[in-house]
């Protein structure tokens, strides 16, 4: 007889892509009312393993047990009819819809469904989860953390009782996360189960009772939070000891390079998205730039590289100014900015095309007369794959095969290669396994060393204050400050972030 306490059990679970093994007969156990974290390099099998429990894939063999019942998941229905609901990283939620009608969606068949019962039946499980949704509320009016205690508030309604949150802390701020702590541990009273995968060791170590280690596909260990550190955790991830000391290189230059002076944006419905936005950079520096998502980061990243039109300001490269200017005339002029976007499938590689191909579209500016040649692009692949430790199959291989650690070094080898004075790069290490992002902070900093001005826009505060000279704070469109990031605490960002003024920024 299987062991009442043992709420989730995955069994030699195996599933595979083509030629790529995902899960290499995998284990797992979840107890009841615990919260139990998953940890792992990118590629190593966490999201595959999840996204079988709740019914996105099928395992190619192995068993999944539910209370000590064998139960087969072959569709997000079945898992939650089982009880396993899912928090995916994307929010499934219709914007022009209010809180109650994206929680009915979909679910209740019958014509005639009560709102006013399904209220009271929301409003109990509120007050046993200790959530706090707005019903009336529409989706396009709230913040993050406010979509995300609404998918959970939806998840419980259809009788979730193991709740799985993939990175779920990615896009809050510290104050939102707290708020979701405190979700998961009421649920964990309540006797549910919260999988929690996240690569931030610090919050693993925080709120998971706990760990389960993954490598390469395989289970390597679970143990308990208070007998580990994060020391050891971050070692069986990588399979061999690491420094987690993020560095920050000094900077060796006081000379202006770049300057925006008064810039403002506005969106298609003529709402400023950047108000009046003003500062400089000088030569080796990397300036961190910190904010909820959604506060014009995007749009700044976007107006600094020629792709968001400007409505007024100046800015100002070594001199010139570039406002209005297209990215093709900065890279015709000879100006190096080496742009690396949020979103890096939709604007910074083509999935579909091999890695060759994706350093060619950045060469063919450069290439003298028809002729694009392959052979130094087929070599600069091979470079970048050894110099930053890409896995993949081969230089052929369609970048969306590609797992997200993996393709975000594609791009950084690609931008850096055209030896850039100025890198923008938005969140760089977003989603990335914590060996990943050690690698990444190193290559920022050789590039600071070099003399290149860094504006390093990122979600996570510690790689802020850990790697950056300086932090600038942008809440609603405007800047609320710029700080020293030696001195800087996160309680101060968190807030600055929420929109209030630093009294004293002039750094």
């Amino acid at each position: 007889m299987a062991d009442r306490s043992v709420h989730v059990a995955m069994k030699n679970i195996t599933k595979t892509f083509g030629s790529v093994i995902a899960t290499d007969h995998m284990n797992l156990e979840v107890e009841k009312g615990e919260i139990h974290a998953l940890l792992g390099e990118n590629g190593a099998g966490k999201s595959t393993l999840m996204n079988m429990l709740s019914g996105i894939y099928i395992p190619d063999s192995g068993q999944i047990f539910i209370d000590g019942r064998e139960t087969r998941v072959t569709s997000p229905r079945d898992a939650l009819k089982a009880g396993v609901g899912m928090i995916h990283q994307h929010f499934k939620l219709v914007e022009v819809l209010t809180s109650l009608e994206n929680i009915l969606l979909g679910y209740k068949t019958g014509l005639f469904v009560k709102k006013k019962d399904q209220k009271v039946k929301l409003q109990r499980l509120m007050e046993r989860f200790q959530l706090d949704v707005d019903l009336d509320r529409y989706v396009y009016d709230m913040s993050v953390g406010e979509k995300q205690t609404l998918e959970i508030l939806k998840t419980l309604y259809r009788g979730a009782r193991i709740l799985i949150l993939d990175e779920p802390t990615a896009v809050l701020t510290p104050q939102e996360t707290l708020k979701l702590f405190k979700i998961m541990r009421r649920m964990k009273e309540q006797d549910c189960s919260v999988i929690f995968i996240s690569h931030k060791m610090n919050e693993v170590m925080e709120i998971a009772d706990r760990i389960t280690v993954l490598r390469k596909g395989q289970t390597i260990a679970t143990l308990k939070k208070e007998s580990t550190n994060p020391q050891e955790l971050t070692e069986l991830m990588v399979g061999r000891p690491v420094d987690l000391s993020i560095k920050r290189v000094p900077r060796v230059s006081d000379k202006v390079v770049f300057q925006v002076k008064h810039l403002t944006a506005e969106n298609e419905e003529k709402v400023e998205v950047l108000k009046d936005i003003s500062f400089n950079m000088v030569q080796g520096e990397i300036l961190g730039v910190a904010g909820i998502a959604g506060s014009g980061q995007k749009e700044l990243c976007e107006a600094l590289a020629g792709l968001y039109p400007i409505k007024k300001g100046e800015i100002l490269f070594k001199g010139e100014d570039l406002a209005g200017k297209s990215p093709k005339e900065f890279i015709t002029r000879g100006i190096s900015m080496s742009f690396i976007p949020e979103d890096r499938l939709g604007m910074g590689l083509v999935a579909n095309m091999d890695m060759v191909d994706n350093i060619l579209l950045k060469q063919y500016h450069h290439s003298k007369g028809i002729g694009v040649k392959r052979k130094p692009a087929a070599a600069k692949a091979r470079e970048i794959i050894k110099k930053l430790e890409i896995h993949t199959p081969g230089i052929r291989e369609p970048i969306k095969n590609l797992s997200g650690g993996n393709i975000q070094k594609v791009l950084l080898g690609r931008e850096l290669d055209s030896h850039p004075e100025l890198l923008i790069t938005a969140y760089p290490v977003r989603g990335l396994d914590i060996n990943t992002c050690l690698k990444i902070y190193d290559i920022l900093n050789e590039e600071k060393k070099k003399g290149v001005a860094i504006l390093y826009i990122a979600e996570d505060l510690d790689s802020l204050l850990g790697l950056c000279d300086r932090i600038m704070v942008i809440s609603n469109g405007e800047i609320t400050g710029i700080v020293d990031a030696r001195q800087a605490t996160k309680e101060q960002l968190g807030l600055m972030m929420l929109g209030n003024k630093e009294v004293d920024h002039a750094v």
